[in-house]
C-alpha cells in the first residue's frame, strides 16, 4: 500500500500527465464512438472510424494500466485539510471507480472484436494487429458485449461529469486546493 508523500501538497508530473492523458483519451473515444455509430456515416469511413476507435481504445487500456500501477506504487499528496473523512472516502471511491471503468470499457470493446463472428482484425494505428482474446465467437456474445461496452461508456460519461463538477465545486465554491493540485499549481485561491 502506498503512503502519502511527506510534505507533498500536489500531484506530481507523472500522475498529472497520466490523469489528463486518460481523460483526453476517454473524451476522444466517446466522441469517436458517437460519430462512428451514426447511421448516415459512409461505410468506408465507418470502417476507418471503428479501427481508430479500437486503436485509441487499446492505447487507453495501456495508459490506464500504467496509471493503475503508478497509483498503487507512486507517491500521493497528503489529503486536503479542509475535507472531511467522508469527503476523502467519497473522492477515493470515485477515483477507484473511474480507474476500474477506464480498464473495463476498453476490455469490453476488445471482447466485442474478439467474440465477433466477422473476425475483423484490429489494426492498432496501422502498425500492428492486436490479437483477439481466446473466447468463443457468437452473435449473442457480440450483442451482449456491445451492450456492456455502451452501458459502461455511458457510466463513465456520467461519472466524469460528476467528477468534474466536484472539482469545480471545490475550486469555485469551497475555494480549496482540490483542483489546483491536479493542475500542478501550488497554494490556494
Amino acid at each position: 500500500m502506498r503512503r502519502h508523500a511527506k510534505g507533498l501538497d500536489r500531484y506530481n508530473f507523472v500522475t498529472i500527465t497520466l490523469h489528463w492523458l486518460v481523460a483526453l483519451l476517454i473524451f476522444g473515444l466517446i466522441v469517436l464512438g458517437f460519430a462512428m455509430t451514426r447511421r448516415s456515416v459512409d461505410p468506408a469511413l465507418q470502417f476507418s472510424l471503428f479501427q481508430w476507435h479500437k486503436s485509441f481504445g487499446m492505447l487507453a487500456l495501456l495508459v490506464s494500466l500504467v496509471r493503475l500501477a503508478y497509483s498503487l506504487f507512486g507517491p500521493r499528496p497528503k489529503p486536503v485539510a479542509e475535507m472531511s473523512a467522508l469527503e476523502h472516502g467519497a473522492a477515493r471511491g470515485m477515483h477507484h471507480l473511474l480507474l476500474l471503468l477506464a480498464l473495463a470499457v476498453p476490455l469490453a470493446g476488445w471482447m466485442i472484436a474478439s467474440v465477433s463472428t466477422l473476425e475483423i482484425p484490429t489494426f492498432a494505428f496501422d502498425l500492428v494487429v492486436i490479437p483477439h482474446l481466446p473466447v468463443a465467437k457468437s452473435d449473442a456474445a457480440e450483442a451482449w458485449w456491445t451492450t456492456a461496452h455502451a452501458v459502461l461508456a455511458y457510466l463513465v460519461l456520467a461519472l466524469v461529469a460528476l467528477h468534474a463538477s466536484a472539482a469545480l465545486y471545490h475550486h469555485y465554491i469551497r475555494r480549496d486546493a482540490v483542483l489546483i493540485r491536479m493542475l500542478g499549481l501550488r497554494g490556494h485561491r
